[in-house]
C-alpha cells in the first residue's frame, strides 16, 4: 500500500506529490492523460501572481498583501473566502525558492504581456517547462507516476479515503490528494449548467476549451454524489474571449485577443455591450468570455485601428483588415450601416487628454452607453482591424469546499485523510472573475498544503469505521 495517492498531473497535483515525498511519504501519482499531454491546464500557463514587499529578481517595485487582496476582491465582487484567499496571497510570497529547487526558472515579464512586470513572475519556457521540471524532480525523488490512469470513483468510509478505482483496478493508500481539475471539457455538463437562453440557444455549444480535453469532471461529479460539501456556481469559470478560429481544445494562451481595451467590441448586431476600458487588462480580461457568452450566437468582434498596432501582444492569426469601416463591416459579415453608425457614435463621444495605456488615463467617452471610461480614442486611422471572439473556457469554479488544511468536507466535517487542491477547490477563492496568474497561486499554495497534510495523515494511526460505501 502506498502512503499518499495523488490524482491528477497538473501544477497542484505535482506540488502535492513533491511535498508529500519530501515529507518522507511514498507517493503514487495517477495522470489521466497520455505522457505527451501530461500537465493538465498547467501546461498552458505562463506565470504566478506573487505578493512581494520589495523588488525581487524578476519582479519590480512591490505588490503588498493588501493590494493583492483588493485586486482579488474587486474581480470576485466579494465572492471569495477571505481567510483562504489571504492564505494563498501570503503563500505566493514564499513559494518561489521551493519552485526553483525543483527546476522551475523565472524570467521578467515580456513587453506587452498584460502589464504584469510588478505582479507576476513568468516561467521561463512557460507552463510546459514548469510541468516538465516538476515531473523530472518527482521522478528523481522516487514518486511513482502512471499515465493514462483516469480515476472514476473512490471507496470511502464515513468520509475517510480507502481506495481509488482505475477501471476495475482498486488502488489503496493511507491518504489521498484530489487534483484532477474541473469539468470544462464535459460538454454535457456545461450544457446542463448553462441551459437554454432567452433566444432558445444553448450557449455552451459555442464554447471553446482553452485547456486540456481530459478535465471532464468525472471525479468531481463522483465526489458530489458521494456527499462531499461543494462550493461555487457551475456557470462561473475562468472564461476569456478568445480567437473564434481557435481549436476546440488546448489552444492555450496563444488564442487570446488582447486588444479589447484599445478599441471597441461589437456583437452580431454591430452594437457595443460593455465598457472596454473599465480597468487594466490583467484584471478584466477574464470577464470578456462570459460577456461574449451572453451575446447573440456567443460571438463578438474586437475592433481597432492602426493607432493600436504595437501596443498589445499580437494574435497568432491576423485579423480581418480593411481600408474603410464599411469595408471592414462587409469583411466581418456585419450590417454595414449599423456598424458604421456604432463606430461613428463612439468616435464622436471620445473626450480626454493624453492617452496613456499604462495608466487609468482620462481618455473617455461622454454621453454614450455603455461608456468607455479609459483609453477611449476615435477609431479613425486606417487600416482597420477586426478579430472574431468566442468564449474560451479555461477552468470551471464549481468545486469542493475546503479549510486551511485543504481537507475535503462531508456534512461540515473535514476528512482525516482526503485532501483537494487546484481547480477542484479553486471556487473557495474564486467565486467569480479572475486576475492574471491567481490560478497558479491557488494551485501552488493548496497543492503544497495538501501534500504536507496527506503525508502527515499517512503517518497517523486511524480507527477503522465499520460501514463502507463505494
Amino acid at each position: 500500500m502506498v502512503d499518499v495517492l495523488v490524482i491528477g498531473g497538473g501544477n497542484a497535483a505535482l506540488c502535492a506529490a513533491l511535498m508529500a515525498r519530501e515529507a518522507g511519504a511514498s507517493v503514487l501519482l495517477l495522470e489521466a492523460s497520455p505522457r505527451e499531454w501530461r500537465g493538465g491546464n498547467s501546461q498552458h500557463t505562463r506565470n504566478l501572481r506573487c505578493m512581494h514587499d520589495a523588488p525581487q529578481d524578476v519582479l519590480v517595485d512591490a505588490y503588498p498583501e493588501e493590494e493583492y487582496w483588493q485586486d482579488l476582491l474587486k474581480v470576485t465582487g466579494g465572492a471569495t473566502d477571505e481567510a483562504l484567499a489571504r492564505l494563498v496571497i501570503r503563500a505566493s510570497s514564499r513559494c518561489r525558492p521551493w519552485m526553483r529547487k525543483h527546476g522551475v526558472r523565472f524570467q521578467p515579464s515580456l513587453s506587452g504581456a498584460l502589464h504584469t512586470a510588478r505582479t507576476n513572475a513568468f516561467f521561463m519556457g512557460g507552463g510546459k517547462a514548469l510541468v516538465n521540471a516538476y515531473f523530472r524532480s518527482a521522478e528523481a525523488l522516487g514518486v511513482r507516476i502512471r499515465y493514462e490512469a483516469p480515476v472514476q470513483r473512490l471507496e470511502l468510509r464515513e468520509g475517510r479515503f480507502v481506495a481509488a478505482f482505475v477501471g476495475d483496478e482498486r488502488i489503496e493508500a493511507r491518504a489521498c490528494v484530489l487534483a484532477a481539475g474541473g469539468f470544462e471539457s464535459n460538454r454535457d455538463w456545461l450544457r446542463e449548467a448553462w441551459g437554454v437562453n432567452a433566444r432558445g440557444e444553448h450557449p455552451a455549444d459555442n464554447f471553446l476549451i482553452r485547456g486540456t480535453r481530459f478535465n471532464t469532471g468525472v471525479l468531481l461529479k463522483h465526489m458530489i454524489d458521494a456527499g462531499a460539501d461543494t462550493i461555487g456556481d457551475p456557470t462561473q469559470a475562468h472564461m476569456v474571449a478568445i480567437d473564434a478560429r481557435a481549436p476546440l481544445y488546448d489552444g492555450g494562451i496563444c488564442t487570446r485577443i488582447d486588444c479589447v481595451s484599445l478599441g471597441v467590441v461589437v456583437n452580431r448586431d454591430a452594437e457595443r455591450f460593455y465598457d472596454e476600458g473599465e480597468d487594466f487588462w490583467p484584471k478584466r480580461y477574464a470577464i470578456w468570455g462570459r460577456l461574449v457568452a451572453q451575446q447573440p450566437g456567443q460571438i463578438a468582434w474586437s475592433i481597432i485601428d492602426a493607432k493600436a498596432v504595437g501596443r498589445f501582444m499580437p494574435p497568432v492569426f491576423p485579423g480581418t483588415q480593411a481600408g474603410t469601416l464599411g469595408e471592414l463591416a462587409r469583411g466581418l459579415g456585419l450590417d454595414e450601416a449599423r456598424f458604421v453608425q456604432t463606430i461613428e457614435q463612439y468616435n464622436a463621444a471620445c473626450r480626454g487628454g493624453r492617452f496613456d495605456h499604462t495608466a487609468l488615463d482620462d481618455c473617455r467617452t461622454v454621453g454614450l452607453a455603455p461608456a468607455k471610461t479609459h483609453w477611449a480614442r476615435p477609431i479613425d486611422t486606417p487600416p482597420f482591424y477586426g478579430y472574431a471572439l468566442r468564449p474560451g473556457v479555461t477552468f470551471t469554479y464549481l468545486g469542493l469546499k475546503v479549510d486551511a488544511r485543504a481537507s475535503v468536507h462531508f456534512g461540515g466535517r473535514p476528512s482525516s485523510n482526503l485532501f483537494v487542491a487546484g481547480e477542484m477547490m479553486a471556487g473557495n477563492v474564486l467565486g467569480k472573475g479572475y486576475t492574471a496568474g491567481v490560478g497558479m497561486s491557488i494551485g501552488t499554495a493548496f497543492g503544497r498544503i495538501a501534500g504536507t497534510e496527506a503525508a502527515r495523515a499517512a503517518r497517523t494511526p486511524q480507527k477503522e469505521p465499520v460501514h463502507a460505501a463505494a
